[in-house]
């Protein structure tokens, strides 16, 4: 095969994969404008009115299984070889995808999302890997980048794609996936490079896997039917119990078994362990400023989709902007402080709306602001905190950590929703503006949370500086020597 020929291969194989990864991240952001339409949907066909409680498992059933089930996959992809598992999860995507856009009602819509959830769990942990393998070695910087950026674009196309499909129909939104996935599986079985497999061992814990599921799913469940049901009903009590019930049985199972689906002990590490517990509280607050603008602007303001999608824009788009302008500043400062001004960024953001929210529509002055803060305070925090849990871990156990802390934000997602439907109810109107006030203020507090877990990693980085400079002379020719 010629340089160019080679050269060209490499290139399409890249290709296929960045636009896998487009498809299952532009997802997120679609499916949020949509939820008022689906939910019109679904009114209009069964007379009874969809509530914003059964709407948001349309949400939750995606994040929910993924987080129960990135590790598996990654693990099953280091097992099978990453080609066949990457592979696998696009054609289940893609036809996880064909099943949401026919659903006839919301039950069959929400077990296609989870169905989905599964297609992308076993897709983006040997995404990475495979567009390495894809690339000589001096590109694979770039490469690494190429792949963190196509979130913020899709991120960015997301809410303006998803208002323009939910003009035709909001089943469209779906159907985009379709010829994405068909394309990528028909490239990819000519161009993806085949890796080795690396693990022979057992797999991570499936039962961990199903407890971890129970308890989210019940806590979420609770959450959400608490406002109809009421906070003391037996019905939400149970969900309670059982959601406590489960996660205890999966934190005891986790420390006691030899392949645990998340390797607890690591939150014991103080970098670690507090990057992931901004990343908990961080995902939360995002997870309800997401959902709650776009109620805000379809329910109260009487947006169409497509006029919300574009408002929304400002804030996604920046986020890519800023992760990259303060890149080299995360380098000479440490994680830390960008952590700690992001935080305080989106809680003034939020609170900026719960100052100027009106029942008129007010873009300029409501909206956009608080966009704009929120899109700086989202470039600065989101990715840096995953940066500084991982980048705290030893080499062998980077993995790991990664993983534990992309489930920490699909989890954190999942208790953000569920958590702005407890505050909001079931049904959206203008009579709701005190209670997203409420929602707003919950988020700034969890944003200032994070931002003082930005300062507590930079006194820890302080600290480890401070007492491994002597040695850091020494150790770096020998880290160099593998390479």
């Amino acid at each position: 095969m010629s340089p160019s020929v080679w050269f060209s291969h490499q290139r399409l194989a890249s290709i296929v994969i960045l636009l896998a990864v487009f498809m299952t991240n532009l997802d997120l952001w679609i499916v949020n404008v949509a939820l008022p339409a689906i939910g019109s949907s679904f009114a209009s066909s069964s007379g009874t009115a969809a509530t914003l409680s059964s709407l948001s498992w349309v949400l939750n059933a995606y994040a929910i299984a993924l987080a129960a089930l990135l590790v598996v996959a990654g693990r099953l992809g280091d097992r099978m070889g990453q080609r066949p598992v990457f592979l696998a999860g696009v054609t289940v995507f893609t036809l996880a995808s064909l099943a949401c856009a026919l659903a006839p009602d919301l039950g069959t819509l929400v077990a296609a999302r989870a169905l989905q959830a599964v297609g992308a769990a076993a897709q983006l942990p040997t995404s990475l890997a495979l567009l390495l393998a894809s690339v000589p070695a001096e590109h694979r910087t770039r490469a690494t980048r190429n792949w963190a950026a196509v979130g913020g674009l899709a991120a960015a196309a997301g809410p303006v794609a998803g208002g323009l499909l939910v003009q035709v129909d909001w089943r469209w939104v779906f159907v985009i996936n379709l010829p994405i996935g068909i394309a990528t599986v028909a490239a990819g079985l000519r161009v993806l490079p085949s890796t080795a497999r690396r693990e022979k061992g057992r797999l991570p814990d499936l039962t961990g896997a199903v407890l971890i599921t129970l308890a989210i799913a019940a806590l979420s469940g609770a959450l959400v039917q608490a406002p109809d049901w009421g906070w003391l009903d037996t019905r939400s009590l149970a969900l309670f119990a059982l959601a406590l019930a489960g996660a205890a049985a999966f934190v005891r199972r986790s420390l006691r078994h030899s392949h645990p689906l998340f390797e607890l002990p690591l939150l014991r590490l103080p970098q670690f362990g507090a990057a992931s517990a901004g990343t908990f509280a961080f995902g939360i607050a995002f997870a309800i400023m997401l959902l709650s603008n776009v109620l805000w602007c379809q329910e109260i303001w009487h947006w169409s989709a497509l006029r919300t999608g574009v408002a929304m824009v400002p804030g996604p788009a920046l986020v890519p902007v800023v992760t990259l302008l303060t890149a080299r500043s995360a380098q000479r400062r440490g994680h830390g402080p960008l952590v700690a001004t992001g935080g305080l960024l989106f809680a003034a953001a939020m609170l900026w709306r719960t100052c100027f929210a009106s029942l008129d529509a007010d873009y300029w002055r409501d909206l956009l602001p608080s966009l704009v803060l929120g899109g700086v305070g989202v470039g600065l925090t989101l990715g840096t905190l995953v940066a500084a849990g991982v980048s705290s871990l030893p080499g062998h156990r980077a993995a790991t950590g990664s993983a534990l802390v992309n489930s920490v934000r699909q989890m954190s997602a999942t208790v953000g929703v569920a958590l702005l439907v407890a505050i909001v109810g079931t049904h959206v109107g203008p009579a709701q503006r005190q209670d997203f006030r409420v929602a707003w203020v919950v988020a700034a507090a969890l944003s200032i949370a994070t931002a003082v877990v930005g300062v507590r990693l930079t006194r820890s980085s302080t600290r480890t500086r401070s007492a491994t400079a002597p040695a850091e002379a020494p150790a770096a020719a020998p880290l160099a020597e593998p390479r």
